[in-house]
């Protein structure tokens, strides 16, 4: 990995970068005022893995079959984890201040270049960086990511839970996840967020009761942070990326899961028609999270992707 010889100024509010690889461990930057807690492990070039959300704890990204080739770096995004919060909290959790810590990290990290994989929510804020940062990134994966929030978003969401519903209408579960999916709309605390991510957990997987002896401890330790979504002027802030993406000239893979019910092969596929010359993966046997489901596949196709992509960061 090369480190540039004077690391770039930091971000006005930064702590000073470090003159030395990232290290293996748990590590703090503070930003704003505002403490930014990631996560460094494994060895090789550095890729840096935005977790989803927002509010969902990062340790269900941990990638233990990419970290035997690459430096995985996770961020604990703030408002969510053990980061730090925001004085207008639970609002003003944007795309762009996401992507202002994002970039702080980076600069705090010390390396030239930095692959950005960004899964799910996290996709979206990769696509807001890459567009605003390009010059900080040497590729990019998106990771069960889509063009555009809002209506159609939602319709297609309804879709693929339909589809979901046919496929498993005889588990008894079943009542319980569409009953949770209607009171979406009244979360308004962490402890409601994180019952909520325990139950609709199965909905993102492509078949969780086949597994769930393997899935299930994952599903027990689940951990949320209720995030509103809004800006600090409690306005909400969609997602419309598709006038943007064909400016993009970093290398980018866009990896979805056949049966990923929230940011399926549809916008997969229309995130692979927007890029220039991006590549796209779809697993078969996966839903939302390929990396638990195949992850020997999954890495199959993303460690080539960093490392043929690295060039001096390597």
């Amino acid at each position: 990995m090369v480190i540039s010889p004077t690391p770039p100024a930091p971000a006005p509010g930064a702590s000073p970068s470090p003159a030395r690889p990232p290290a293996v461990g748990t590590h703090t930057v503070e930003i704003d005022g505002v403490e930014q807690r990631y996560h460094v492990h494994g060895t090789g070039p550095v890729c840096v893995a935005h977790p989803g959300g927002p509010g969902i704890f990062w340790e269900y990204l941990r990638m233990p079959a990419l970290e035997r080739h690459l430096t995985m770096v996770y961020p604990e995004p703030i408002g969510s984890g053990d980061s730090g919060r925001l004085a207008s909290h639970p609002h003003g959790y944007t795309r762009a201040r996401y992507s202002r810590y994002l970039g702080a990290l980076i600069e705090h990290l010390g390396v030239a270049k930095v692959h950005l994989m960004g899964h799910s929510h996290g996709g979206f804020v990769a696509q807001y960086h890459a567009l605003h940062r390009p010059e900080q990134l040497a590729g990019m994966v998106l990771y069960d990511s889509a063009p555009v929030t809002g209506a159609e978003h939602d319709a297609e969401t309804v879709r693929q839970l339909e589809s979901f519903a046919a496929r498993h209408g005889s588990n008894p579960e079943l009542p319980e996840i569409l009953a949770t999916f209607q009171a979406l709309p009244g979360i308004s605390d962490d402890a409601r967020m994180t019952a909520v991510l325990k139950a609709l957990f199965p909905v993102y997987f492509a078949d969780y009761w086949e597994r769930q002896e393997e899935f299930g401890p994952l599903r027990a330790g689940l951990r949320g942070t209720y995030v509103s979504g809004l800006d600090e002027n409690l306005s909400p802030k969609a997602v419309d990326d598709r006038a943007d993406l064909g400016a993009l000239t970093l290398p980018t893979l866009v990896v979805v899961g056949r049966y990923d019910f929230i940011c399926g092969v549809r916008w997969g596929e229309e995130l692979h028609r927007l890029i220039p010359g991006s590549d796209l993966l779809i697993l078969e046997n996966s839903g939302h999270f390929a990396h638990i489901e195949e992850p020997e596949a999954f890495a199959r196709a993303v460690v080539p992707f960093v490392t043929g992509t690295a060039g001096g960061t390597a």
